[in-house]
Order: C-alpha cells, then structure tokens, then sequence
C-alpha cells in the first residue's frame, strides 16, 4: 500500500475524487495532498440538481486539514465549474471534505467544535496557529445550523435567569427545558421583551406557547409580565433560591444596620447567611455566642425568622399556606423594617410561591448551567461580542446535534 491510497482510505474519498500527488515540506513543517478527478467525471448541479453534468474548467482551492503529528496539514482540489443545460456555467461549492464556503475540512472543523466546549477560542487558535476570528466562525456556523434543525414541540416546564454578559449592567436570559436541563433559547437583555422572543423562538422550532404549563423564575416584574403576555396557560413558581435571598438580603440589612452601634457584629456576616451545617467550627461558635439571650440582637431576631422560613419549604402541602400566614404575621410584626419589607415582598408574590406545592420546580438546573457559564467566560477572559457568548452556551448548555463526522 502506497502513501497516496493510505490517504485516500484516511480521508474516505470515493469517486470521482482520489489523492493525486503529496508533498513533505521538513523546513515549513507542512503536509500537502493534491486531490484531483478523474477524466471524463460528472457531477450534481448545485442549484437545480441535476446529475451527470460535464465540467466546464478547473481553478485550485485549499483547505486547512487536522495537523499530521505536529505538522500543518492541507488539502488542494482541482475544483470544477460545470456546465448545466438549465443553469449555465456554475462552480462546486460543496465537497466530500468540505462544508460550503469554508477553508477548512470537515474533520478540522470537527476537532474545532470537540475543543470549543472545554477550552478558550484564543487558546483554541494559538494551538492550530489560526486567528481567533477564523475559530468564530466555525463555531458560529455549526451552533446556528444547529438551532436551525431544534425541535421544541416538547417542551411543556420552562425555567428563565439571566447571567452577566460582561462587567456592568448587561446581562443575557436564558431559557431552559427543566424536564431535561437544556437550553432552548440566549437572548441580550432581562426585560419583558425577553420573553416575547424567547415565545417567538418557540413557536419557529415547532413548540407552541400554549403547552407551556408551568414557568418558573425570579420575582422580577419583567418575567413576570412576559410570562403573563406570552404564556397564558403557564403557572408561575417563583423560585425557592431566589426567595430565600430576599431573606438572606433582609436579615444581612438588619445586621448592617445594627452593627453601627454593636461592634460585636462586625466580621460576622456570613455566620447568619449560611446554613449551620455549613459554618466552621469557629463560626459555629461565634454564632453560638451573638445568639446569646442576654445579648437581644435585632439580628439575632432576623436570624431565626430565615430558619423558620426555610422550614416553609418541607411543609405538607395542606399546611403550607397556613404556615406562611403564620410568618408573615411575625415578621410584619418584627419592628425589623428589612424583615417587613421581605414579608410584603412574600405578600405579592404569594401564590407563585405556594405554586411550587404543586410544580414542584425551581431554577437549580439554570444555577449550575450559569456556573459554567461563568467559568468559561473566567477561561477566555470574556468574549468579544454578545453573539459569541450566546453561541457558546447553546454549545455548552443546549444539547445540540451538529451532525458533524467523528
């Protein structure tokens, strides 16, 4: 078996392509295998379809292929026009190895997409010695021929947050599947709007808003009013993560208060925020000793309204109500003003709350989804635009079929 039918077995092609010649250049550390037709071959019209047409004339293109050990490796094709009764002269633009209008093979592109998901493009491009730009835009396509071929028509429990975008106030929501904890849908923004197109996505990979049954977000009136827009069959849950840190935010504000005129709470923020069985040693300790009776903290006080609440959520479902009226009742009539407020943010999101008696939902599945997120945006140091951040959580997070060889 010679060098070039290894090739052609390696790279699978069949006629009327074969590898015509290959070349070693040691100094430039590169591969090249020539890929020729042969005499007399006939081809598909790319537009209309038609087989069995003649070529017409030739010109040379290149692709970037996966590297041969640790050297450069490339593909060039003598590529045809052809000549069709219907269409007239036309060039190929697809090829057994290559997607359209692309410089690289689809095995390259491959590799690209298998390293995309745990690695930064910019690491990704130094490795191949591409631009990152070039890397971009394998990624962008394949990810968006993805989406193209979704199937949503499923779907029926929806979860939506928002993540940072970049540093300040941009942010990006996204849409999950809580059935099988994947990403239906990224869009720029946290408002009302949101949700609108998130409805619109929907509808265009065959889901229907109507399914939707049970929704489940922050208290944010913008969720809120877009669910209420778009979703009209959709119960809300709101969920328990974010309820719970509208009480953890309350009783941090009475210790912060407090503390300006009790010292002894200074440094201590956290052993009221976590649960105990999460507190050192020390910190139980130290909890032990600001709990103390004598001492009547305000904090204190607030302290053990939020372990009272989160006993709220391992209620039987015939006592949860009357349970919240019961805390509701003692911290509106605290003296606390942080804890009041909590309590009348409860108010008026009651029944989103109690809902999750019956959904049974909550944002979990996007708190881990956002994690890793967050951790390949710390890898690549943040992405250049807004679309490149999306794209890459639907590769991470939306299950994708990319139809791409292996």
């Amino acid at each position: 078996m010679n060098d070039l039918t290894l090739f052609q077995m390696a790279l699978g092609l069949e006629s009327p392509w074969y590898v015509s010649s290959s070349s070693f250049d040691v100094d430039k550390k590169r591969l090249d295998i020539r890929i020729d037709f042969k005499p007399g071959s006939t081809f598909c019209c790319p537009q209309c379809g038609r087989e069995g047409v003649k070529a017409y004339d030739t010109s040379e293109a290149t692709w970037r292929h996966l590297n041969f050990f640790q050297h450069e490796a490339y593909l060039t094709a003598r590529v045809p026009r052809i000549s069709c009764p219907e269409c007239g002269i036309l060039k190929l633009q697809s090829f057994p190895w290559s997607r359209r209008e692309s410089g690289f093979t689809l095995l390259f592109e491959a590799m690209i997409m298998i390293m995309a998901k745990s690695m930064p493009v910019k690491a990704i491009a130094a490795i191949v010695g591409e631009h990152d730009t070039r890397i971009w835009r394998i990624i962008n396509h394949y990810v968006e021929k993805a989406r193209e071929q979704e199937n949503h028509s499923a779907v029926t429990m929806v979860g939506v947050d928002e993540t940072s975008s970049k540093r300040g106030h941009n942010y990006v929501s996204l849409f999950v599947d809580l059935a099988v904890s994947k990403v239906l849908f990224a869009t720029e923004g946290k408002d009302a709007a949101t949700v609108k197109r998130f409805s619109e996505d929907l509808a265009a990979h065959k889901g229907d808003p109507a399914l939707i049954t049970e929704f489940c977000s922050d208290m944010s009136p913008a969720f809120i009013k877009g669910v209420a827009d778009n979703f009209t069959n959709a119960q809300l849950t709101f969920d328990k993560f974010h309820i719970m840190q509208v009480i953890n935010n309350a009783v941090d504000e009475v210790r912060r208060q407090e503390q300006k005129e009790r010292p002894e709470l200074q440094r201590s923020r956290y052993i009221w925020l976590k649960n105990q069985n999460n507190l050192k040693a020390s910190q139980r300790k130290r909890l032990d000793e600001l709990s103390l009776p004598r001492l009547n903290l305000k904090t204190t006080r607030a302290y053990r309204m939020r372990l009272t609440f989160q006993e709220f959520f391992e209620q039987p479902q015939v006592l949860a109500e009357a349970f919240l009226k019961k805390w509701y009742f003692w911290a509106t009539h605290s003296q606390l003003q942080p804890m009041k407020e909590a309590a009348y943010t409860i108010k008026r999101h009651w029944s989103g709350i109690l809902r999750w008696f019956t959904s049974r939902i909550n944002n979990g599945v996007l708190e881990g989804i956002n994690s890793l997120i967050q951790a390949a945006k710390a890898r690549a140091r943040g992405y250049r635009t807004t679309k490149n951040l999306i794209n890459m959580i639907y590769l991470i997070s939306g299950k994708l079929n990319f139809g791409l060889p292996t």
